[in-house]
């Protein structure tokens, strides 16, 4: 994880990037005040450690202010961590934090074409999800396939394609939560796709309104444990009537810029 910087790029204005316009369609956007969001993320850090996990902290990327969300910046895939590509090239300081941990992982793997972020990246069975958001393309999901063969790793890359401009990463409408079931943001999605999923996955559908609100974003800490925001009662309900264990944290404030559990987290080791 990473605290939140106390700098926020301007959201309107003849300087923003239209990839940056076009996902304020899709997710809400909003300045966050840096004491309160370091606050939300002690409480996530204090609920990870009660829970057995190793929180940690990456040094800070001074004038990125997406910088409490570190998913974006890499993944791991069985024991090999892939350094991302990102799409923004303000948000690459956010990235050298990460190449000194990197230092000390036992495999690193850098993929030398296309955009691919964390957010986007998925394990599912033998295969790996890739969102064709704004920020992966289908030349990154490309080279992931062909890194994961050189590598030996026996997963296929299965590319997930939107039916809408504006989508900033996958797990902010589709993230799976419990071995073969996941939340769904389906107006996002062409039927074909919908249905892929729905061969695959018990659904729980998320509303227009909370995917808004990131709610779909939630972190599974375990087979069948999930963290989730709080307000989000009525996804809550039906993942607990699964027989899912629901934590729930207040991250009002983390969710502005926008991203929640899953994107502020980026898992090394899997226990």
């Amino acid at each position: 994880m990473r605290y939140a910087s106390d700098f926020t790029r301007p959201l309107e204005g003849p300087s923003v990037h239209p990839v940056l316009t076009r996902q304020q369609t899709t997710s809400k956007w909003a300045p966050y005040d840096t004491a309160r969001v370091h606050a939300q993320q002690d409480t996530l850090i204090t609920l990870l450690r009660r829970r057995g996990a190793d929180v940690v902290l990456l040094d800070p990327a001074p004038g990125c202010s997406a910088q409490h969300y570190p998913r974006d910046l890499g993944f791991v895939i069985e024991d090999v961590l892939f350094l991302a590509r990102l799409n923004s090239p303000h948000r690459l300081p956010e990235a050298a934090a990460l190449t000194r941990l990197a230092a000390a992982m036992p495999k690193v793997a850098r993929l030398p074409e296309g955009t691919i972020e964390g957010g986007d990246v998925m394990l599912h069975d033998g295969s790996v999800l890739v969102g064709l958001s704004e920020e992966t393309s289908p030349a990154g999901a490309d080279t992931l396939q062909r890194a994961l063969k050189q590598l030996g790793i026996d997963r296929e890359v299965i590319p997930i394609p939107f039916a809408t401009q504006g989508i900033v990463h996958l797990d902010d409408h589709f993230t799976i939560i419990a071995p073969h079931t996941a939340l769904i943001h389906r107006a996002v999605f062409a039927r074909p796709q919908a249905r892929w999923f729905e061969q695959r996955f018990d659904l729980i559908d998320v509303t227009d309104e909370e995917a808004l609100a990131v709610q779909a974003n939630v972190l599974a800490i375990a087979p069948h444990t999930v963290v989730v925001a709080q307000g989000s009662d009525r996804i809550a309900r039906a993942l607990t009537t699964r027989g899912i264990e629901v934590l729930t944290v207040d991250y009002s404030e983390v969710t502005k810029l926008p991203g929640s559990l899953r994107c502020s987290t980026l898992p090394l080791l899997r226990a």
